[in-house]
């Protein structure tokens, strides 16, 4: 039996650090005793927080193209929840909660790139679809990450810095502070869940303010095509702290590129000319407003420069990716998570196990392409085939970029995927409408597994951190996965039954339409702007030459600005209560405090914004007898939401500094 040392208080030293020549880490949990782990309280908590977590990612997704990070608000829950009723032995379970629960927010990141591009392109699309789309990556995604276990959570320790599983760990130690920290975070959610709720529902302000409110703002927009605007929702501002200044001002680079740059050039270039321009283009450009020609011209360029910072972190991660395929055959090849220790803390599922369920996930993938998407047994096996390859390449890529950095590179890895299943595709006769269903159905599988592969790294790492057991979590992640799959499908398909998301201001499913504007071209005989994609990936280019990341640029490009201005300013609270004093400790306290409220604002704007989008699919006159469109529309509501929305920033800015260095 591995020899283990004694159980120090709380986390060990060496948890975060490379071990010594004969050195072992002992978690807090006895590795060698069973721990109260599955019990019908962590299982019920656990498939809670799937669904409320998933409906409230996905609405942040689809709304501002950014989905929150679930682990940590659902560690914070877990532990006040189990500290309010007094469970014994609650650190096992409380770990199963989490990793059950966290299923939500890597599903919901793998079906919103894709799953909503079928109704903006009004193709067929059904609540089986996106289920069965979700459900099988999240498989695949677990399936494949399995066996590279021990090598990314034990092998690697000390290696690799794990900053969301870090944050995730020290919560559910710190139990009972955990609990003050949940209270936290429940009453910043009601605040920023009933401040965006009052403007969403029943129209008490203006969601959006613009500089038209003013004069001079109007003739300058009229003029010369140059806006600037702010949504005040309490949601995106909470996103903009977690985000932080250096990245937050980024994005806002990139957009005001777009409309304080690109805008009025198009214009001014445009203003003479007597026809549209470009093949697309049905208006113009003289008669079209900002927003307008935006939509129409600009827009465009910020998705040639997303398509080429994609194919720059797929070259970047050249190396990563065969060293993946090697490591993958290694550890298949000697049996890999059939390895099995004595030690209940190093026990995954069986290998046999994990075979079995790739084939019955590769025959289950098969008939669903078969039977409801394309009705040809060859196309559907080269469906399967692309899905399981390139899930297989990229699994481990996605979970090594989460162990050192905590972000996905999915966003590249699944255009990379739709571009390479597309040109497939199509030399295998399979064009069209059908064709593109085919392409975004495999892009939503591929993309959830790598987006669950990822996620469930970090809780395989908490888990190891702790003393769980690895199998028990492997094999309760399917049930979240799952529930999480229903949940997402569902919410997808009410959002956009009450919004859509074709050219949504309410719902603009950004990477989603991005995604449907890329593959268009590459299944149908539409002609695409190629010339301002090239334009857009001219500049990510520039901007790997100059040390900028050209994603976070791009997407700043190509998302609607009003998104991108509220980032910039909860980044800046960030800045502000992290650097008033010299005291480290304090600063630190202060930051952790904002997270706690910024994640409240986050999941509270999201759970709200779900609600209202029921209430809305339910009472469908409830836009015409509860919402006051008329005052939320004009220049005094934009007022009283920039009035509003100062006391917001004034309350985050005051609770923020209220931490103490003790807390």
């Amino acid at each position: 039996m591995e020899h283990i040392s004694s159980t120090p208080t709380g986390l060990p030293d060496n948890a975060y650090k490379e071990l010594k020549q004969g050195e072992t880490y002992r978690p807090i949990m006895d590795p060698t005793q069973p721990q109260t782990e599955i019990t019908p309280w962590s299982v019920g908590w656990g498939l809670v927080m799937a669904v409320l977590f998933s409906a409230a990612a996905a609405y942040s997704g689809l709304k501002i193209g950014q989905v929150f990070e679930a682990a940590i608000p659902i560690a914070i829950l877990a532990v006040g929840i189990s500290t309010l009723f007094k469970k014994k032995n609650a650190m096992g379970q409380n770990v199963m909660i989490q990793s059950i629960g966290a299923a939500s927010g890597v599903v919901v990141a793998g079906a919103i790139f894709t799953i909503p591009a079928l109704y903006i392109l009004d193709l067929p699309a059904n609540f089986f679809q996106m289920f069965a789309a979700s459900s099988l990556g999240g498989f695949l995604g677990i399936l494949f990450l399995i066996p590279f276990r021990k090598y990314f959570v034990r092998d690697m320790h000390g290696k690799l810095p794990f900053p969301e599983a870090t944050a995730t760990t020290e919560i559910l130690v710190a139990g009972e502070k955990g609990g003050a920290q949940a209270k936290v975070l429940v009453i910043s959610g009601f605040i920023g869940g009933l401040f965006d709720f009052a403007f969403s529902a029943f129209g008490a302000w203006s969601e959006v303010i613009s500089t038209r409110m003013i004069g001079w703002g109007a003739e300058l927009a009229d003029k010369l095509k140059i806006v600037a605007k702010l949504n005040i929702s309490a949601m995106i501002f909470g996103l903009g702290y977690i985000v932080g200044l250096k990245y937050s001002a980024i994005i806002a680079a990139g957009s005001f590129l777009s409309w304080f740059v690109l805008v009025p050039l198009v214009s001014w270039v445009g203003d003479g000319l007597a026809s549209p321009l470009g093949a697309t283009a049905t208006k113009l450009i003289s008669a079209m407003s900002a927003e307008e020609i935006f939509r129409s011209y600009v827009r465009q360029i910020g998705i040639g420069g997303i398509a080429m910072a994609g194919v720059i972190g797929i070259i970047r991660s050249r190396k990563i990716i065969a060293g993946a395929v090697s490591l993958a055959t290694k550890e298949i090849g000697k049996g890999g998570a059939n390895a099995q220790s004595d030690i209940r803390w190093q026990t995954d599922l069986k290998m046999s196990y994990v075979v079995m369920g790739l084939l019955l996930t590769a025959v289950l993938a098969f008939a669903f392409f078969y039977g409801d998407v394309v009705g040809n047994a060859g196309h559907a096996l080269g469906g399967v085939l692309i899905v399981l390859v390139v899930s297989f390449l990229f699994t481990t890529v996605a979970a090594n970029a989460i162990a050192i950095t905590g972000n996905n590179p999915v966003s590249g890895m699944t255009l990379m995927t739709l571009i390479l299943s597309s040109f497939i595709l199509v030399r295998m006769g399979l064009s069209g409408s059908t064709g593109m269903v085919s392409a975004l159905l495999i892009g939503g599988v591929v993309c959830t597994a790598l987006s669950v592969a990822g996620g469930f790294i970090t809780d395989l790492k908490v888990g190891y951190w702790l003393g769980s057991t690895p199998k028990k979590q492997e094999s309760w992640k399917f049930v979240g996965i799952l529930l999480a799959a229903a949940s997402t499908a569902a919410v997808i398909y009410i959002l956009n039954e009450t919004f859509g998301f074709k050219d949504s201001r309410a719902m603009p499913a950004p990477q989603a339409n991005a995604m449907a504007a890329i593959i268009q071209p590459l299944m149908s005989n539409v002609e695409a702007p190629w010339v301002l994609y090239l334009v857009g990936a001219m500049i990510s280019l520039i901007l790997v030459m100059v040390g900028i990341s050209p994603l976070a640029f791009a997407l700043g490009m190509y998302l609607p600005q009003e998104l991108n201005t509220p980032l910039v300013l909860g980044g800046i609270v960030a800045w502000w209560v992290t650097t008033r004093t010299k005291n480290e400790k304090l600063n630190n306290a202060r930051f952790s405090r904002g997270t706690l409220i910024a994640s409240g604002f986050i999941a509270g704007g999201s759970l709200f914004g779900v609600l209202n989008a029921l209430l809305r699919f339910f009472k469908k006159d409830w836009g015409e007898t509860m919402y006051a469109a008329t005052w939320a529309e004009s220049h005094p509501g934009e007022i009283v939401g920039l009035i509003a929305f100062v006391g917001l920033f004034a309350y985050a800015l005051w609770d923020t500094m209220r931490a103490k260095e003790e807390d």
